[in-house]
């Protein structure tokens, strides 16, 4: 069967039996097609919790199909491949992160969206790649413990010099193998291109950059910006999607290391499959999901 054959077929099955399907951003082209929305994992589930679907359908990573479970507890949310994990997300426990508390107890806990259900029911607020700087500006406290991403918490307290942060070694395997070395072969390739990168790239790429964001941020700036080429410093589905865009322009990947194997877990076969009952149905205790849901609405409430 061909490719388009069987979105055809998606799309009729997600009809009739009333899904929602989502494709974070660095999903597969032939995924996003299919999707109803497409973005970051926190803007998919502000977009869920809108719509009146009782089916959920992610096609991205585990903490995504849970964070939108948390804000949308009466629907059934799927995940569309079970071993589609996120190594960031698991790189602390509840346990760990306790114990850190207790080395800093004056510290507030500040949790990057991408951390588990669990992990968030031991955080005071949670903060998005886009939103990190303003929400924890306007945060009442001065001292933070940032988990998990050492690299977006060095750039958010660049951001916020006047307070205090304790940075953990965690972080996006992925956006982490970037080097300087890969920026300066990309910018000798390419010397007329805007340098566009994500801030959990390590500090001495994003220092290079000439604009700094979250993915949906990097989007957005290409779209808008008179500039006609641009290396792209976040997972390469991103300069892919852009080219589909917006073929006038042309956009680089910083490296072709920057794949996420993860997000690439999930086909086509996969979305196809979990519209006829072989998805893994998310289940969250009720406990678990009003702790961790705290930490979210002090995010939106600060955002507002």
């Amino acid at each position: 069967m061909k490719i388009r054959e069987l979105q055809d077929i998606i799309v009729k099955l997600k009809k009739e039996k009333n899904f929602l399907i989502l494709a974070h951003a660095y999903q597969a082209t032939e995924i996003q097609e299919i999707a109803d929305y497409v973005g970051d994992s926190f803007g998919l589930s502000q977009q869920t919790a809108r719509i009146d679907k009782q089916n959920v359908l992610m096609c991205g990573v585990r903490f995504m199909a849970e964070t939108v479970k948390i804000l949308s507890p009466e629907k059934h949310v799927f995940l569309a491949n079970r071993s589609a994990g996120c190594p960031m997300a698991e790189q602390m426990d509840k346990e760990f992160v306790l114990a850190v508390k207790e080395k800093y107890p004056d510290h507030s806990v500040a949790a990057y969206i991408n951390t588990t259900a669990d992990l968030k029911t031991v955080c005071d607020v949670c903060v998005t790649s886009s939103s990190a700087v303003e929400i924890l500006r306007k945060y009442p406290a001065d001292k933070f413990i940032f988990i998990p991403d050492c690299n977006l918490g060095a750039y958010v307290a660049n951001q916020i010099p006047e307070k205090q942060f304790q940075l953990l070694q965690g972080g996006c395997p992925t956006h982490a193998r970037m080097t300087a070395a890969d920026v300066l072969r990309a910018k000798e390739l390419h010397p007329n291109a805007l340098f566009l990168v994500h801030p959990e790239c390590k500090p001495e790429v994003a220092k290079q950059a000439d604009f700094i964001g979250s993915t949906t941020g990097i989007m957005a700036f290409a779209r808008s910006s008179e500039c006609k080429e641009f290396i792209i410093g976040t997972e390469i589905s991103i300069a892919e999607s852009l080219s589909y865009e917006m073929p006038e322009k042309k956009f680089y990947p910083l490296s072709v290391n920057l794949v996420c194997q993860n997000m690439k877990a999930t086909t086509l076969v996969d979305v196809y499959r979990s519209l006829n009952g072989e998805g893994e149905e998310i289940f969250l205790a009720n406990d678990t999901m009003q702790k961790a849901r705290k930490c979210i609405d002090r995010m939106i409430e600060l955002g507002e």
